[in-house]
């Protein structure tokens, strides 16, 4: 359920309805708005009667919510979530672009990419260093060495980065590097690894599971913010369907059903989406209009020489072209994409 303090209701009054609460066996979760606190309450064993809540100082109302996710829902941050990374807020007006490489490979690979992004306007470096790979010969990564080059890259154009975790024994090494942990399709619902993360104080980007539903999407996130960490971002990346044409089906129908359930942001992934490069941009432009709050796109200086995915991976023109058009889209929704000035310049590769 969701407790919602009255307006201006003191600091020792919340706490006092927070220690009620705990005693009750309830697990609380805090949501300080601009005028009030909102408190998820969560609990299974819960001791006396919880008609009580409603009766605690402060306490305006008590919204039962019928949706099993609870801290995922809408209900519990009415006016959405905006994760602060450094200086770039997610979840805002402005729409926040991630790209790069699929997989770190050299330092010139990276440091060319990263500089291609920044140049378009992208504001976050995305890239692998532990690749989970359907085929156990396919390039696995450069583990940390891949971690380090792609760190190198975002600071030398002042980037943020997100990076693949893949196992709980990974998260310490991929958080002395990575701005944002990123939790691939296949890892959904690998709940030890989605609970660790819970406890972790940085980002989440959770992408929807291959065959996921919405719903078993946002069970998952609740796994993170049940943990502790509310900031999560969930990442559309197209789900199986019985097409065989392109490599998913991306879901643009889940954004706006998400923006509805759920007051976490909501980004698409077009490159895994399609899987095919002339589709990424027609699915990166339909996003954006559709509402997402930010994409995450692979970009490589020489995709055709890639180690991974390098038939959805777009080139730097490509790219630049797609933030042009998008720069176009954007303000049509009251929305804004790259608001600091962005140095034009062509590319030869097309």
């Amino acid at each position: 359920m969701v407790v919602v303090m009255q307006e201006g209701a003191s600091a020792e009054a919340v706490d006092r309805a927070v220690a009620r609460l705990e005693v009750m066996g309830f697990a609380v979760h805090r949501s300080i708005g601009a005028n009030r606190t909102i408190l998820g309450v969560v609990g299974t064993d819960v001791k006396g009667d919880p008609r009580l809540v409603e009766t605690l100082e402060g306490v305006q109302e008590v919204v039962h919510i019928s949706e099993p996710y609870k801290l995922a829902s809408r209900a519990f941050r009415p006016s959405g979530t905006i994760i602060i990374v450094g200086d770039v807020r997610i979840g805002g007006d402005e729409v926040i672009v991630m790209a790069g490489p699929c997989s770190a490979e050299s330092d010139e690979q990276v440091h060319a990419t990263a500089g291609a992004v920044k140049r378009a306007g992208a504001k976050v470096l995305r890239g692998g260093a532990f690749k989970p790979r359907s085929s156990p010969y396919a390039f696995q990564g450069l583990g940390e060495d891949g971690l380090r080059m792609l760190r190198d890259g975002a600071d030398a154009h002042n980037l943020k980065l997100v990076s693949e975790v893949m196992d709980a024994s990974q998260i310490e090494v991929v958080g002395r590097y990575a701005d944002i942990f990123q939790v691939g399709a296949r890892n959904m619902q690998n709940f030890s690894l989605l609970r660790e993360l819970g406890r972790a104080r940085k980002p989440v980007l959770l992408k929807r599971g291959i065959s996921a539903t919405i719903e078993e999407w946002l069970l998952s996130a609740e796994y993170v913010l049940g943990g502790g960490n509310m900031d999560v971002i969930l990442c559309e990346r197209g789900i199986r369907t019985f097409e065989t044409y392109t490599r998913n089906t991306l879901d643009i129908s889940a954004i706006p059903i998400v923006k509805k359930l759920s007051h976490l942001p909501i980004f698409v992934d077009p490159s895994h989406g399609t899987g095919r490069r002339d589709k990424v941009a027609p699915m990166a432009r339909a996003a954006v209009a559709a509402g997402a709050d930010g994409l995450i796109i692979e970009v490589h200086v020489d995709p055709d020489r890639a180690l991974s995915d390098g038939a959805q991976t777009m080139f730097p023109s490509q790219f630049d072209r797609l933030m042009a058009e998008l720069r176009i889209i954007a303000p049509a929704i009251g929305r804004s994409i790259c608001v600091e000035p962005v140095v034009r310049r062509g590319w030869g590769v097309q």
